[in-house]
């Protein structure tokens, strides 16, 4: 390529925003600078959190890759996260680590679920070994199938039964 596609902003953008016209953009009626719970959000190192850019903020704002993206903490400064995100690249998941100003952090909601499951698997052993009883599994299993049931056909006026509707595939047929 030769100087005067630089010159005539021909070519394609190679910016570090490029592509976020929507992904950084607010939605509506939520335009402003965030509130005093972004920053006192109490953070740990091991939290899981998810990295959602505010366009709002500019400053510590993380690559358009990492928008979207739960990673772990890390490292806390005064501002910001370390937070360890995995990429792939290539045919490998590499752990990338970035740092990240609070306002584009929120709190991960992905361990909840491992929570609570938790709490019922211990709740169940305390009350198994109060009544002296073994303990059933504690394995989550596959849903059971959809019990079988009859169809019921209504009557018309005349008493007779209506026909159910078969439904199949029309064979093609050729018009001409």
């Amino acid at each position: 390529s030769d100087g005067a596609e630089a010159i005539m902003g021909c070519g394609r953008a190679r910016g570090v925003r490029r592509n976020t016209r929507d992904m950084f953009s607010k939605g509506f009626g939520n335009y402003g600078l965030p509130s005093m719970s972004t920053y006192l959000a109490p953070y740990k190192i091991g939290d899981y959190v998810d990295v959602v850019v505010n366009g709002a903020i500019h400053k510590g704002m993380p690559y358009r890759y990492y928008h979207g993206r739960t990673g772990k903490v890390w490292n806390i400064t005064k501002s910001a996260l370390g937070v360890m995100v995995n990429k792939k690249v290539r045919g490998r998941i590499i752990s990338k680590r970035i740092h990240v100003r609070v306002e584009h952090v929120q709190a991960s909601r992905c361990t909840e679920e491992f929570k609570r499951r938790v709490a019922d698997n211990e709740k169940t052993k305390a009350e198994a070994k109060k009544l002296g009883k073994p303990i059933k599994t504690l394995k989550r299993l596959p849903k059971d199938p959809k019990p079988g049931y009859v169809v019921r056909v209504k009557k018309d006026e005349t008493g007779a039964k209506f026909q159910p509707a078969v439904m199949c595939a029309v064979p093609y047929e050729l018009l001409a």
